[in-house]
């Protein structure tokens, strides 16, 4: 299927249904957008928004978050998960002072070279914050493009480079167009073409869809596996970077360990220390450990 069949009422779609979000806002700025990119990798909006808000107040632009210890971004980046997120954000504004005189570029090559930005992040800032086409591919994307176009109830674990072709192949010609599809199409991903309980009635492509018309197959892929969280080495780093969020200096190590409760590994809790510490996201001192400076 070509984009001429999807483009349009999708468009229209989301020009009318679309969710009011900052980061899409005229007057977001590029760093807004980064920010905003990097805190939804694997991260809800409805966590990503409160954290997001209070992030562009204290550090309105990339110089302001380059002049702090990173340990305040691991400090306001708060429990929305990954916090490594935060220290490669931080390195990141640091860049874009010294490299680009504190503006986020345009061009997707300086955009890659910036700490933990990949070719997602690279390609949705271009063209959500300069409007240029790119063919930007998330998770919601590949489940659209896998049903609409390739009747797959969903697409293969991991980016495929004929899933990347295809994207590219069915991106407007025209940029301004190119970069509203782009939002579009991950729009109707998020909150219509959803994994689980997807909303064709709802859906504005649903008559072109070709898993529709192929009667709706169920997945028949390798077995897709949930991230666990509960009793995981995860869980007991989120709580100890809670603990030392919270405290205004170091934290004696024992200290540290003894609020995290025992899990049935007793070793847990000094392992997940260590990974912090191997991690840049704690240091250790003569006081105790402490966010990195």
């Amino acid at each position: 299927m070509r984009p001429l069949g999807l483009v349009q009422p999708l468009l229209a779609w989301y020009a009318a249904s679309a969710r009011d979000l900052p980061w899409r806002a005229d007057d977001c700025t590029p760093w807004g957008v980064l920010v905003s990119e990097v805190m939804l990798q694997q991260t809800p909006v409805g966590r990503v928004l409160p954290v997001w808000h209070d992030w562009l107040r204290r550090w309105p632009a990339p110089a302001a978050l380059a002049a702090e210890p990173a340990g305040e971004a691991v400090r306001a980046w708060g429990r929305l998960g990954y916090p490594r997120r935060a220290l490669r954000l931080h390195r990141a504004a640091q860049q874009l002072v010294e490299r680009h005189g504190g503006q986020v570029p345009a061009d997707v090559e300086a955009l890659r070279a910036l700490d933990g930005v990949g070719a997602y992040t690279a390609a949705a800032v271009a063209s959500f914050a300069f409007g240029h086409r790119h063919a930007v591919v998330d998770t919601n994307v590949r489940r659209v493009l896998a049903r609409a176009v390739e009747g797959r109830a969903l697409p293969s674990p991991a980016l495929t480079a004929a899933e990347q072709r295809l994207a590219l192949d069915l991106v407007p010609s025209d940029a301004a167009t190119a970069a509203a599809w782009a939002v579009a199409v991950m729009e109707l991903g998020a909150v219509v073409c959803t994994a689980r309980a997807p909303r064709c009635a709802a859906c504005p492509v649903a008559e072109h869809c070709a898993w529709r018309r192929a009667g709706a197959p169920p997945y028949e892929g390798p077995p897709r596996r949930g991230q666990a969280w509960a009793g995981t080495d995860r869980q007991v780093r989120g709580r100890l970077l809670a603990v030392l969020r919270a405290a205004d200096g170091p934290v004696d190590g024992r200290e540290l360990l003894d609020a995290v409760p025992e899990g049935e590994d007793p070793r847990q809790r000094a392992r997940a220390l260590a990974s912090l510490v191997a991690d840049g996201l704690a240091e250790a001192g003569p006081a105790g450990y402490a966010l990195p400076a």
